[in-house]
C-alpha cells in the first residue's frame, strides 16, 4: 500500500487525476459511476479543493482509495499552522 500525504489543497487535483487514471477510468466513466456529467466531474477533477467533503470521499471510495488521518508526530504545537495538535482523548477537539 502506498501512502500518499495531501498538505495542501492544490494537491488533490493530480492525485485525483492518477487515481482514476490507476482505476482504469476516463473522466465520462467516473462520471456516469457519481451520476453527474462528463464536464461536471471534469470541473470536480480540477477544482477539487472547493468540492463538499461528502463528494470528495465517494469519489475517493469509488476510485478505491481509502482515507486515513494520522497525527504527525511532532509536539504539541505545530510550526506550520500555530495550532495546537488534537488530543484524541480531549472531547473538544483541536484549537482552532
Amino acid at each position: 500500500m502506498h501512502e500518499f500525504p495531501v498538505r495542501s489543497p492544490d494537491q488533490l487535483p493530480a492525485l485525483l487525476q492518477s487515481f482514476r487514471k490507476a482505476a482504469g477510468l476516463t473522466q465520462a466513466e467516473t462520471a456516469l459511476r457519481l451520476g453527474v456529467t462528463q464536464q461536471t466531474y471534469s470541473a470536480l477533477e480540477r477544482n477539487a479543493s472547493k468540492v463538499s467533503a461528502e463528494r470528495l470521499l465517494l469519489l475517493l471510495n469509488l476510485l478505491g482509495v481509502e482515507v486515513v488521518l494520522q497525527a504527525k508526530p511532532t509536539s504539541n504545537t505545530s510550526a506550520d499552522t500555530g495550532v495546537r495538535d488534537a488530543d484524541p482523548a480531549d472531547n473538544h477537539g483541536p484549537a482552532w
